[in-house]
C-alpha cells in the first residue's frame, strides 16, 4: 500500500555533497520506485528563527517556516529525519526547526494532569551519521541523542513506531554503496 512520506533533511549545510544528502536521496528513490509519494524539507535552506521564551513556544504565532513544516507533517504518514551527529546530538538548526514546528496545539495539547499527543498514526525512521563507530555510540554513549529524539520528541507527540539507522565511521567509509542500497530498500518498504 502506497504511503505519504516526508523526508526532513537535517544537515545544516545546504551543499549536496554530504552523506546525509545521499542517504536521503536513496531513501526517496526507493520509496518513489515502490509507488510511495515523497515530499522533502531541506532544513538548511530555511530561515529558522530560534524560540527564546516559553511564552512564545506556548502561545506565540508560529513563523511561516513552522506552518509549512506543520502542513507537511499533517500530510505525511511516515517521517524520515536524517542528520549528522554534531557535539553528541542533532545540529542546532534541526532542533530549532523541530521546536518551531512541534508546538502545543499542533503536536500536542496540554491540560489536566498531562498532555495529549496529536500526531498519532504516523511512524518514523531516524537516520544518523557520525564519525565514531556506531557500536561506540551505542555502548559508550548509550545512543543518548537518538533516544532523546525518539522518546522525548517523536513519541511524546504520538509518532510511533520510531525506527532508526545509525551510520558510524563515516570519515573512514570507503564505499557508501551498501548504505545507499540499504536506504533504498527501507524507502521501498516505507520503514
Amino acid at each position: 500500500m502506497a504511503r505519504r512520506i516526508l523526508i526532513v533533511q537535517g544537515h545544516p549545510d545546504p551543499a549536496d555533497e554530504h552523506l546525509c544528502h545521499a542517504l536521503a536521496d536513496a531513501y526517496a528513490e526507493g520509496a518513489r520506485a515502490a509507488g510511495h509519494e515523497v515530499r522533502r524539507i531541506e532544513v538548511a535552506r530555511l530561515d529558522v528563527p530560534l524560540l527564546r521564551s516559553k511564552a512564545d513556544f506556548d502561545a506565540g504565532e508560529p513563523p511561516p517556516v513552522a506552518r509549512l513544516g506543520q502542513q507537511a507533517i499533517e500530510w505525511a504518514e511516515h517521517l524520515v529525519i536524517v542528520y549528522p551527529l554534531w557535539l553528541g546530538t542533532m545540529p542546532a538548526l534541526l532542533k530549532g526547526w523541530l521546536e518551531q514546528v512541534l508546538r502545543p496545539g499542533f503536536a500536542f495539547e496540554v491540560g489536566g494532569l498531562g498532555w495529549k499527543p496529536r500526531l498519532r498514526g504516523r511512524s518514523a525512521r531516524v537516520v544518523v551519521t557520525m564519525g565514531m563507530p556506531a557500536l561506540a555510540y551505542r555502548l559508550f554513549y548509550f545512543s543518548h541523542s537518538l533516544r532523546s529524539l525518539e522518546r522525548n520528541i517523536l513519541k511524546f507527540v504520538g509518532v510511533a513506531p520510531v525506527r532508526h539507522t545509525v551510520v558510524g565511521g563515516v570519515d573512514a567509509l570507503r564505499d557508501a554503496a551498501t548504505w545507499l542500497d540499504r536506504l533504498r530498500r527501507l524507502g521501498a518498504a516505507a520503514r
